[in-house]
């Protein structure tokens, strides 16, 4: 508990606490461990003051660094009082951290008259202290004005302290409860969001005759910003997308949303993946932010002939795997990731794919991915590995790159998302 007597100037010896001094500390100090609500025991702080130190008025003040302003929490008739917290006694004691007793505000130059014009009340006696946060820091002030009687004492300045104490105390409380529901709150929205997004992409591949497809994605955090499609169309074609927002987390996971939805949406509208792709762009280029834009993949696969039509906007690595020849292309992009320069035509590729053959399309997540000496798994590596494990289902190829990956950062933590899709003819 707070030492009253320890606080007392040794030239005031007869001012020492009361019982009822102690019983008032106390009784704060039962009501804040008995109650969660940081209100009731501030306004409980100022008929604390108001009663022990026999004055007219009492108030609690908070720091409020939005508006660099004193809000008062709990002030006798005045609710809702607020003022600069660089200006006047309070302002002060704030800065300085060091109590304040006055026998007459006026005749001090720190005083703010402004309070008292505005109110109509005039302040005579006046005793302000310091409310400390747990690293000794000034959060707020307490005050107590025209003590009945004569000026407020030494005894009076230690009981203030006492009192501050406790509501130093109760707001440090209810800042750690509240940042901890707010924490709740964002952790219980990230999970909705992780929801969302996870079912926005394919829960299984569509089912086409001589082709297995599979994807895959691991966030980095609970949302990312990587994702991929796998459509089945009524022409028999599947439409692939594998797509990259800069970043990852809430505000990529947004914009994730937005650009699928673009693109089954323009997918009614053209066959053509250049096309396609301009569109889109032009549609994204209205809400991307500055900081941020989106590699992307798009094809069209035909099954019956194995003809690949598609547009690489900035996208990599893509790899095809030529199963006659037993070697691995790197597919090159044909332009700019979309929302830097959607004025820019868009240009498509056309690649057969043989018996055998494998594409597969990444994110940079995996090839950027570096061990403990801070060498990145890299587009050889990606390319090996696939040619490596070629003769596995495309799920399982997917599978085999990652542990391969794991293997070679060897427990560095995962920096970016991981995004895979594998198309393999059979």
């Amino acid at each position: 508990m707070f030492d009253l007597s320890a606080t007392l100037p040794a030239d005031e010896p007869s001012a020492g606490p009361s019982a009822a001094d102690l019983m008032a500390v106390l009784g704060v100090a039962r009501s804040l461990a008995a109650s969660p609500e940081l209100q009731p025991l501030l306004e409980l702080v100022e008929s604390s003051v108001l009663r022990v130190l026999d004055c007219d008025r009492a108030g609690v003040f908070v720091f409020d660094e939005r508006t660099n302003e004193l809000a008062g929490r709990a002030v006798t008739g005045e609710p809702g009082l607020r003022f600069p917290a660089d200006r006047g006694i309070a302002g002060a004691v704030l800065r300085d951290g060091v109590s304040i007793r006055l026998e007459d505000a006026h005749d001090d130059p720190r005083f703010n008259p402004e309070v008292d014009r505005r109110t109509g009340y005039r302040t005579r006696s006046l005793l302000t202290v310091p409310i400390r946060d747990w690293l000794d820091r000034p959060i707020g002030v307490l005050s107590a004005l025209n003590k009945n009687g004569g000026p407020f004492t030494a005894r009076d300045e230690a009981l203030a302290n006492a009192l501050a104490v406790q509501v130093g105390v109760a707001i440090q409380r209810q800042i750690l409860f509240d940042e901890a529901q707010e924490r709740r709150r964002f952790e219980r929205d990230l999970e909705v969001a992780k929801k969302i997004q996870q079912g926005l992409m394919p829960r299984k591949a569509p089912k086409l005759d001589g082709l297995e497809v599979a994807g895959w994605n691991l966030p980095a955090d609970e949302t990312g910003g990587d994702f991929f499609d796998l459509q089945a169309l009524d022409d028999g074609l599947l439409a692939l997308t594998v797509a990259d927002v800069a970043g990852h987390g809430i505000g990529p996971a947004l914009l994730v949303a937005e650009c699928r939805a673009f693109i089954r949406a323009t997918l009614a509208q053209t066959r053509e993946p250049a096309k396609l792709v301009e569109l889109v762009d032009i549609l994204l280029a209205e809400d991307l932010p500055d900081d941020r834009f989106i590699t992307l993949f798009f094809a069209l696969y035909n099954p019956a002939t194995g003809q690949l039509h598609y547009n690489s906007a900035g996208h990599g690595p893509t790899l095809l795997y030529h199963h006659e020849t037993r070697t691995v292309e790197e597919l090159p992009p044909h332009g700019c990731p979309l929302g830097v320069a959607p004025e820019l035509p868009k240009d498509e590729t056309s690649v057969e794919m043989k018996p055998g053959d494998i594409l597969a399309i990444f994110t940079d997540g995996f090839m950027e991915w570096a061990d403990g000496a801070e060498v990145q798994f890299g587009n050889d590596r990606l390319g090996a590995a696939l040619a490596r494990h070629r003769d596995l289902p495309a799920s399982k190829i997917i599978a085999a790159i990652h542990a391969d990956l794991l293997a070679f950062t060897n427990g560095t933590p995962q920096p970016d998302d991981l995004t895979a899709v594998i198309l393999k003819r059979v």
